[in-house]
């Protein structure tokens, strides 16, 4: 008689009750439930924010070369970065100003490749398991590799985002599909002339954050209209569930600071690669005051 009393418990659920039930009447067993999706370090990093605005920024791998890249990542997350972009260099990058075209040559110049960049994010997961690390740049290098030899390489090497600046929306479903097998956000860029029809489209797929472009035009353009940035949020966040990034004209503190009050992360990347050029020598600890200046201006 008691081999067939079922034990109540708390904490099981209606469904959990009745599959017992079933079982001992019929022998069915209920199928093992698929295990829970993992939050990814994006998605963690955020989360210990906890309102508090992330700090993103950007430099060239292999400018100058790929041991100080390594050494910058390192410094910038000491002194305060949230997030970390890593630029692809690229032969062509059209949405690049002056600035980082003359770091993707550097880069290029010391042959820098993307198993080159796949590589340094390995060697900085050796001892930095948490912060995210985001790649940027063009599809060509990851086409020429190939979609799903060039996934598997991120997933493995432990990149966290991917960032395809001249990849619509509309035309990036096989990558995307490839990265989210594999856990690995798909970032997306919105302008200011994006339609509202196209960022519910862009926010239907994006995942990890979206990087809003502050600015028509390239990386480095120097006005930048915080009153239209917070307009242009407000219409974003009618849309898009998940936090909101912007680049493109942060340039100082005090930037950095307008931008935060309105946005959950500020994108910092001409001035960065700027700092690493006219510090030759002493890049990493140049790099990082101007990061730490940053951070305090947006906490």
């Amino acid at each position: 008689m008691t081999e067939n009393v079922m034990q109540f418990r708390p904490k099981q659920t209606v469904n959990a009750i009745l599959a017992n039930l079933l079982s001992m009447k019929t022998g069915w067993k209920q199928p093992l439930r698929k295990r829970e999706i993992k939050m990814s370090r994006i998605q963690q990093t955020f989360a210990a924010l906890d309102g508090a605005k992330a700090l993103i920024p950007y430099i060239t791998v292999g400018d100058p070369n790929l041991d100080t890249t390594l050494a910058l990542m390192h410094s910038l997350v000491e002194n305060g970065a949230d997030i970390l972009e890593l630029g692809v260099p690229f032969s062509d990058p059209m949405a690049d100003g002056p600035t980082i075209q003359r770091a993707a040559e550097r880069a290029l110049a010391n042959k820098v490749s993307l198993n080159d960049v796949l590589n340094i994010v390995r060697r900085f997961r050796e001892t930095n398991g948490n912060t995210p690390v985001v790649l940027m740049g063009y599809l060509n290098p990851i086409h020429k590799m190939g979609y799903q030899a060039f996934v598997q390489a991120a997933a493995e090497a432990g990149v966290d985002g991917v960032l395809t600046v001249d990849s619509p929306v509309e035309t990036i479903t096989p990558l995307h599909d490839e990265l989210k097998a594999r856990g690995i956000d798909c970032i997306f860029l919105i302008a200011p002339t994006t339609t509202e029809e196209r960022i519910q489209t862009i926010a239907r797929v994006a995942g990890g954050f979206v990087y809003y472009v502050s600015l028509k035009g390239v990386t480095g353009a120097a006005s930048l209209d915080t009153e239209e940035v917070s307009r242009k949020i407000e219409l974003l966040r009618k849309y898009i569930d998940i936090p909101i990034g912007v680049g493109f004209g942060i340039s100082n503190a005090e930037s950095a600071r307008k931008i935060g009050a309105v946005a959950d992360a500020v994108i910092v990347g001409s001035r960065i690669v700027k700092e690493i050029e006219n510090n030759a020598g002493r890049e990493a600890e140049a790099v990082g005051a101007l990061v730490k200046e940053l951070k305090d201006a947006i906490r």
